[in-house]
């Protein structure tokens, strides 16, 4: 991946992570599936090819246009552009560090059994109600599928364990006792990536 919008300094770090994305553990891998890994790409390269190069040629048809002081457009783009270069240093440091784990892999049945990066989950809480999950990346989260982090409190308690087996649950909710019923490993859909229509237009007649 492209060093190009990398910041020279760590200082700068909480500034490329975007609003509402989950900071990984420190020196750990970024593990995501297939899928989600794709996404990702997606956006970096439409972001850098096409998106940025229309912002920019927008910002440079503007700054011929007056005072860019005074010039709304101008100042519109280059609020536009900055906003472009931290998304993308923030998609770069995602990529370089992901590990890309295909849930479909063949597995050797002992492993296949326990839960892992990947799995798909049913299990039960104390009031006997059943749920399903599967474990993703922190990119990949999607509650309405039932997507969750690997690093979550529920993923972590369901690491390792298998059909059968007990595991607690330590959340801020306290702390409460679940059933693992089932574990799968089978293809994560992940919502695709839809680029926005630009909402930098200029008018070039004006």
């Amino acid at each position: 991946m492209s060093k190009a919008f990398t910041k020279e300094s760590d200082q700068d770090d909480d500034e490329d992570i975007e609003a509402g994305a989950s900071p990984l553990p420190p020196g750990s891998k970024n593990y995501i599936t297939p899928g989600g890994h794709l996404r990702l790409k997606q956006e970096f390269d439409y972001l850098l090819k096409k998106d940025r190069p229309m912002v920019t040629a927008a910002v440079s048809w503007a700054a011929k246009n007056g005072d860019p002081s005074e010039n709304a457009d101008y100042q519109y783009g280059k609020k536009r552009l900055r906003e472009i270069d931290r998304r993308l240093r923030f998609l770069t440091k995602r990529l370089d560090a992901a590990e890309v784990v295909d849930p479909e892999i063949e597995r050797d049945p002992e492993l296949a059994e326990r839960v892992f990066f990947g799995a798909t989950v049913s299990y039960a809480n104390q009031a006997g109600e059943e749920n399903t999950v599967t474990i993703v990346g922190v990119d990949e989260v999607d509650m309405k599928r039932g997507h969750i982090s690997w690093i979550s409190p529920l993923a972590r308690a369901l690491m390792k364990s298998r059909p059968g087996d007990a595991v607690t649950l330590r959340a801020p909710g306290g702390v409460e006792e679940l059933e693992v019923i089932d574990v799968r490993y089978a293809r994560v859909d992940v919502e695709p990536f839809v680029p926005t229509e630009a909402v930098f237009a200029v008018d070039k007649k004006a």
